[in-house]
């Protein structure tokens, strides 16, 4: 059964709206089919995933510039996401203590290294 998601694009990704809403901004009531996920999303509005930057599910972080676990993702009816462009920046010393979703907390522990850090060394590019 179909369901709607309220989703807002920010920055540059409003272009994807047929109407944007108001200068720089897009809020779309978008009616989805059961067991949507992050990417379907992206694929209904022909976004390419690597031109979002930070992304919110429901005022989780779910997706930033590089790193979008979030692509499997299935969303709810009602749920509100928010995709932002890649120079809307987030400040860094909040990436630490916001609340995420399952996905993107998993792959920040995980050893692969994917981890944020506050500084980068020449090794680490």
């Amino acid at each position: 059964m179909p369901f709607t998601i309220d989703l807002f694009l920010y920055g540059k990704v409003a272009r994807y709206a047929k109407e944007p809403t108001g200068y720089g901004f897009a809020n779309l009531k978008l009616s989805v089919k059961d067991n949507a996920t992050m990417a379907d999303i992206l694929d209904l509005l022909k976004i390419p995933t690597e031109e979002r930057g930070i992304t919110f599910i429901n005022g989780s972080l779910s997706a930033m510039p590089g790193l979008q676990p979030d692509l499997t993702h299935v969303l709810k009816n009602g749920d509100r996401v928010a995709f932002f462009d890649l120079i809307s920046m987030w400040p860094f010393q909040y990436r630490h203590g916001a609340m995420m979703v399952d996905e993107l907390a998993k792959a920040l522990s995980g050893p692969e290294g994917k981890g944020l850090h506050h500084s980068y060394g020449p090794e680490q590019g």
